[in-house]
């Protein structure tokens, strides 16, 4: 028996992941609803019943990068030791660099979307939430041993890294930081050097774990 064909994807739905790829690329600034209507072979008047402005593609986009990020977040919840650690924030990462665009033009879209401005600041708050749970789960696991006067500030440093790494690799190496090729190597080096802060205060044991864990990524 034949399989029926799949349906189309919705319009709307395309737009959206077309949008995606075009912003990643060449960054929110620099793509124009004409170049987007014209990537998707559509009229922009279609493009225009959709999403009437191009803010409402960028809101679209940052509610299903908010809505996952919340998601992954409660995992901390679940993070003892070491390598729970190591998971954790390179699949922060790996969200991130899938709606890099955020990040890559993160303060001209703050400037100019005041949703934006508002929602980021519940995103840093949740991050900064979420790693100090981490270090809670890493100090009940005996994994480290921390102040609890020093958590608020050692996370407070994890979750600028975490936020800011893809504009370090992008100043590193502008023509090629962003490029899907690289992706890994600069998700290791994020999640390390987030990680990385954590060293005065871990158990040796998994101290020399992490160090293990960065060493099989760099020789994949």
């Amino acid at each position: 028996m034949a399989t029926p064909p799949k349906k189309p994807r919705r319009t709307a739905e395309r737009i959206l992941e077309v949008t995606l790829e075009l912003f990643n690329r060449f960054g929110e600034p620099n793509v124009s609803t004409t170049l987007i209507s014209a990537e998707l072979n559509i009229s922009p008047g279609n493009l225009y019943y959709h999403y009437p402005a191009k803010d409402e593609l960028i809101n679209s986009l940052f509610d299903r990068y908010e809505k996952s990020l919340a998601e992954l977040l409660h995992a901390a919840d679940h993070v003892r030791n070491v390598e729970d650690a190591w998971l954790f924030f390179h699949m922060l990462f790996e969200l991130i660099w899938k709606y890099r665009f955020l990040y890559r033009d993160l303060n001209d879209l703050l400037s100019k979307n005041r949703r934006l401005e508002t929602h980021f600041q519940y995103v840093l708050r949740n991050k900064n939430q979420a790693i100090q749970g981490v270090l809670a789960g890493l100090s009940r696991g005996g994994a480290m041993h921390i102040d609890a006067r020093d958590m608020e500030p050692v996370a407070t440093a994890m979750a600028v890294v975490l936020t800011y790494w893809l504009s370090y690799e992008y100043v590193r190496d502008p023509r090629r930081a962003l490029e899907p090729e690289v992706a890994n190597a600069a998700l290791m080096r994020g999640a390390y050097h987030v990680l990385s802060l954590l060293l005065p205060y871990l158990e040796a044991g998994q101290r020399d774990h992490l160090h293990a864990l960065v060493g099989q990524y760099r020789k994949s």
